[in-house]
């Protein structure tokens, strides 16, 4: 019997060639264009730009999930991924704002009335604390892991594949608990876990 997967689906190709060493040393300053972008599109009302309490008081009172909402932030938690990425080195190409050339995030939009119920955006948020607690020190782990990451692409050009493969699954139970607790889009708790 086939187990059913998380309705949040996120990866990152790996990068299967030599990456590019000089921009790999001045990441955080390469960076700063696309951060400074990034920060000014994240910093409309919401968590993190995040369109959170206009679909919250949708669902809660009319049972109703605009599509553009769902867009916006499926596009921006897109877009905050791939920046995320470049930065703890996932791929040497500078981030786009419109394509996905290599980090690929996806779930569907969410039928209100049949796949959501209404009052559970009041506690999704307090029923993630565990995920959050994790979540805290997994990210400290996966700093440390492109940290890491960082050494070996200098000194080799590639990117370790088993700590690629856990920065990414640290990467994808975060997107799983903003997408279960923030942009609302599912009811089905995230699973403890990093795979896919």
């Amino acid at each position: 019997m086939q187990q059913q997967s998380y309705p949040v689906r996120f990866s990152v190709d790996y990068p299967d060639r030599n990456l590019n060493r000089v921009t790999t040393a001045f990441r955080i300053f390469v960076a700063i264009p696309i951060l400074i972008v990034l920060s000014a599109v994240s910093g409309a009302a919401g968590v993190g730009g995040q369109l959170f309490f206009g679909p919250l008081l949708m669902i809660l009172f009319r049972q109703k999930y605009p599509r553009w909402w769902f867009d916006w932030n499926l596009e921006l938690q897109r877009f905050s991924n791939r920046v995320g990425a470049y930065l703890v080195l996932m791929d040497d190409r500078y981030p786009s704002t419109t394509d996905y050339p290599s980090v690929h995030l996806d779930y569907a939009y969410p039928d209100a009335e049949r796949d959501l119920n209404r009052w559970m955006p009041l506690v999704k948020w307090f029923l993630a604390i565990p995920h959050y607690v994790v979540l805290v020190f997994l990210t400290v782990a996966s700093v440390v892991a492109a940290i890491v990451a960082w050494f070996a692409i200098l000194f080799t050009g590639r990117y370790p594949r088993g700590v690629f493969e856990f920065v990414e699954g640290v990467i994808r139970w975060q997107c799983r608990v903003m997408a279960y607790s923030f942009t609302l889009v599912t009811d089905q708790y995230p699973p403890f876990s990093l795979a896919p």
